[in-house]
């Protein structure tokens, strides 16, 4: 019951936002032209179709406005007064009331607002759609940013997530590329994911662990956690003074290098996913600002650690080699990598799967970024996958989410980036310290701390090696092996023994031959 009113909910919201209207306008054939004037009839929208959008997303909940936030990217794939709306989706969803979140503040910590906080600005400077941010100033003197969770996420978000999954399995059931496309490995990917979200001290321990990563890069400054003032439910943070990176104007008029911006975000991405492992999966517009301070100027500011990416070392060398394959226009090497890796069946031909790819992807080379689309590029891949075969990694599904972001931010700074371009040296140099002198000294680095314990311990372990007494299973086979030994001894001098018998009796005729020859 609890799912049909959750499917009852969105079929109203569709109706009354006239989002239905939205979605069969882009339908051309003439039977859909018929169906959108019977659906419309006797309804009128005073509101653009982007802000019914935008309504009906936030009325929908976390889940939705995320999906919101994620096409707020795409200007290359949706209309421009649509994203101009579903871009508010990022830092401008309504606020929960000022008196509930300060509640929330002193319930966290046991104490009244006054007495945590020399100032506590009610009005909140940001809202998303699992939680709002307040300025705050500390005893101290310190400025801090107070992140408070909205109030009763975690059943609006399993809700939507029961129907979700209840969706993926009726497409893995009846769609002929739903066992291919793994729905509902992606829709538990997703519920991992949310629900870390949601829990604000993981949020912070993410913050940490990038901030550690990032601190020898001066490209991006990842903001200090207040661990004593961090719960569940409320996290207290170093205040970061920054400009959002959607703000172009500002960022030029305060000298930012535009340009070198859009090339540090490159490398910033590529470093955390290829040297850490470890990437913010989150990176739209709301969470990236540009600090135009003096002693930190042109350097980005990550906020929201909420959805972070891991890749392990087999994931992240098999992407490194299919994006240096990329690079080089090998895309035989491609074709090859995916059937080792098990994406595509064995039986896949490569020089058939090697001329699909080529298809794709040659044609977007040697371009700026302004004439490339990722999202028509993956477009038609996924075309192709349908034809090979191809099983979709769901471990990799935050990871082409972020691309997607990143390849947003890069076209709003500067159209004329070549990202091809950009990331491969950052990408073969990294292969090269994988490989070689330089990787055998990394990883003999790594293994030094063991190798040192292990060391002192050898000589005791041989000598306890040689002293300890044989056990009677193994004298039983000693014993077995001595006796077939002697077996092979003796028949190996009887063979010697005829050898040796058979020549002597060939010399001994030679002689006799001669004797009588003479």
């Amino acid at each position: 019951m609890r799912y049909l009113s959750r499917l009852l909910v969105i079929a109203w919201t569709v109706f009354r936002f006239g989002l239905d209207d939205l979605a069969l306008s882009g339908l051309r054939r003439r039977r859909f032209r018929l169906l959108r004037r019977v659906a419309t009839l006797g309804r009128q929208w005073e509101q653009p179709r982007g802000v019914r959008l935008r309504l009906a997303l936030e009325h929908l909940g976390p889940i939705f406005v995320k999906f919101g936030q994620v096409l707020s990217t795409r200007r290359d794939l949706v209309p421009a007064d649509i994203v101009e709306e579903l871009a508010k989706l990022q830092d401008r969803v309504p606020p929960f009331p000022a008196a509930e979140s300060k509640a929330l503040v002193e319930k966290a910590f046991g104490r009244p607002v006054e007495a945590l906080f020399a100032s506590f600005d009610a009005e909140p400077v940001a809202s998303a759609s699992i939680a709002q941010v307040h300025f705050a100033v500390l005893k101290d003197g310190r400025e801090v940013a107070v992140k408070v969770l909205r109030p009763g996420m975690l059943d609006v978000i399993d809700d939507d997530l029961a129907l979700l999954r209840t969706l993926a399995g009726w497409v893995e059931r009846f769609s002929a590329d739903g066992r291919r496309l793994k729905p509902r490995e992606v829709v538990a990917e997703f519920d991992t994911y949310l629900h870390d979200e949601l829990d604000l001290v993981r949020e912070a321990a993410n913050a940490a662990q990038l901030r550690r990563n990032m601190a020898g890069l001066d490209l991006i400054m990842v903001p200090e956690m207040m661990w004593e003032m961090c719960s569940s439910e409320v996290i207290v943070m170093e205040r970061m003074k920054g400009v959002p990176i959607s703000q172009t104007r500002t960022l030029i008029d305060a000298g930012i290098d535009i340009p070198k911006l859009a090339r540090d975000g490159v490398t910033i991405f590529f470093t955390q996913v290829f040297r850490d492992g470890f990437f913010h999966a989150d990176m739209h517009p709301g969470n990236i600002q540009v600090s135009i301070e003096r002693a930190t100027h042109g350097r980005y500011i990550a906020l929201d650690f909420g959805i972070i990416g891991t890749l392990t070392e087999v994931d992240k060398d098999y992407l490194a080699q299919n994006f240096i394959a990329f690079f080089q226009r090998d895309y035989k090497r491609v074709a090859e990598l995916h059937i080792e890796s098990g994406w595509v069946p064995p039986q896949t031909r490569v020089d058939e799967l090697e001329g699909a790819v080529r298809t794709v992807c040659e044609p977007h080379f040697d371009r700026p970024l302004k004439d490339i689309s990722l999202g028509q590029v993956l477009m038609r891949l996924f075309q192709i996958s349908r034809r090979f075969n191809v099983e979709i990694q769901p471990q990799l599904v935050l990871l082409q989410k972020t691309l997607l972001n990143v390849e947003g931010l890069g076209r709003q700074l500067d159209p004329e980036l070549d990202l091809w371009a950009t990331a491969k040296p950052f990408l073969e140099r990294w292969m090269n310290e994988q490989v070689g002198w330089r990787a055998f000294l990394n990883q003999l680095k790594k293994e030094a701390p063991r190798y040192a314990q292990l060391f002192p311990e050898l000589p005791r372990l041989l000598h306890d090696s040689l002293k300890r007494q044989a056990s009677p299973q193994d004298a039983q086979a000693v014993a077995a092996l001595l006796l077939e030994q002697r077996r092979t001894n003796r028949l190996l001098q009887a063979l010697a023994y005829g050898a040796i018998g058979f020549a002597l009796g060939l010399v001994a005729a030679q002689l006799l031959l001669r004797v009588y020859a003479g």
